[in-house]
């Protein structure tokens, strides 16, 4: 209905809507040091581009597709983890090369009757830059979150998207929205918000159960996809979907 940069926009400025309420309640954080400070800025800039690509992404591509390669942020989160000196669990290495080879196969067979030919692997390109992109996001929300409350997490991205993509668009006089997809931006807006707030939450009570929960948005996603468009896929395609989310589930519970 509306370009992406628009759509990230007014999500953005709908979680800074919800957000600013909490963050009063909440009061300033303690015990912020510069470090802390890095990983929020890091959080802003990396999540607010993040939605970008995937909003991209879903634009030129299937959501059976793009969702399960984006699930790989937490197979990317793990590897910085890793790089960063935290233990290595055993067979993380195979369940990596799982989830590329389920990449690949998913990549490289396109749908039939999928146009044009540059199209699904445009969409593709920008589905992996997008999991690099949240992978990052989720290792800064891991090192900030020992320090700062649930509610300032929630601050830096969605200040960014409105600094760095809201307000550009209005000066410009760019930003755009229509009446049909007043709903959507509000419903993507609170649930991002919510999405974060509950994972926070959840992970707290058992991170190994909130890692394994929430890698399931990509079989939510394909399946939604069916159901509400009408998608489908080649047979190598559902192969590589299926490797893709079954990796991520199997690395997000034995990393956790």
């Amino acid at each position: 209905m509306i370009q992406p940069g628009s759509v990230l926009a007014w999500v953005m400025l709908v979680g800074l809507l919800v957000t600013l309420p909490a963050v009063a309640v909440a009061g300033p954080p303690s015990d912020v040091g510069r470090t802390d400070l890095s990983w929020l800025a890091v959080i802003g800039i990396t999540n607010s581009v993040g939605l970008l690509l995937v909003y991209r992404a879903l634009r030129v591509g299937k959501v059976g597709l793009v969702a399960p390669v984006v699930s790989t942020e937490g197979a990317i989160a793990a590897v910085l983890a890793i790089a960063g000196g935290e233990g290595i669990a055993p067979g993380t290495g195979v369940l990596l090369a799982v989830i590329g080879t389920g990449i690949c196969l998913a990549a490289l067979a396109p749908g039939a009757g999928e146009a044009p030919a540059g199209r699904p692997a445009r969409g593709m390109g920008y589905a992996v830059a997008a999991a690099c992109s949240f992978g990052l996001t989720l290792y800064a929300t891991a090192r900030a979150g020992a320090h700062v409350p649930v509610a300032w997490l929630l601050v830096p991205a969605r200040v960014a998207g409105v600094l760095l993509f809201a307000a550009p668009l209005a000066l410009f006089g760019r930003l755009r929205l229509t009446r049909p997809a007043v709903p959507l931006v509000v419903a993507a807006g609170l649930s991002e918000v919510l999405g974060v707030v509950s994972y926070a939450l959840g992970a707290r009570h058992g991170i190994a159960v909130a890692s394994v929960l929430a890698s399931q948005f990509a079989t939510i996603s394909a399946v939604a996809g069916y159901l509400l468009f009408r998608e489908r896929l080649t047979g190598v395609q559902v192969l590589g979907v299926a490797a893709t989310v079954l990796g991520v589930t199997a690395l997000s519970a034995i990393q956790a």
